[in-house]
């Protein structure tokens, strides 16, 4: 199983939530369960059945975290080749009048509202490889579009 890249900031930020759940989030709400449980009928009480479901909710994001972490290669070097896209770059390009700038992430950190796509989307595929000034052309509903790169930054 190949491993799936991820930045550094993007594993601490992984690995903090999963320190939350288990310091923070899950010995809170057991204590309010048990509260809960003490105060008798449990089949009518709505505290009791809540806690419940958020336990297995914590529990289940606590695996999920837990084997996300397992399959993750930590990269925070930069390439040999500045100006040639690859995971981490912040390239920005231009089809007509028409500017956008994106930077290649993992799939653990796509953020399409502050320009963060992955490299396996269609896009990424495209422009991975390619140099300032090469054009990427990706294959959309409408046609195919040719990006040209106008700038790859790290960092």
């Amino acid at each position: 199983m190949s491993k799936t890249p991820i930045s550094k900031a993007g594993w601490l930020a992984m690995r903090a939530e999963l320190e939350e759940l288990i310091e923070v989030e899950r010995p809170r709400v057991v204590d309010e369960v048990a509260f809960a449980a003490a105060q008798g009928d449990r089949s009518e009480n709505a505290e009791y059945i809540y806690g419940k479901r958020r336990l297995r909710e914590i529990d289940r994001q606590w695996r999920y975290l837990s084997r996300r972490l397992e399959s993750v290669v930590v990269v925070d070097t930069l390439p040999d080749q500045l100006d040639e896209v690859r995971f981490g770059a912040t390239i920005q390009m231009t089809t007509g009048p028409k500017t956008l700038v994106l930077t290649l992430v993992g799939e653990d950190e796509i953020d399409p509202a502050k320009g963060r796509i992955s490299l396996q989307s269609p896009l990424g595929k495209a422009v991975l490889g390619k140099k300032t000034g090469e054009v990427a052309e990706v294959t959309t509903p409408k046609g195919v579009v040719a990006w040209t790169i106008e700038s790859v930054t790290y960092g």
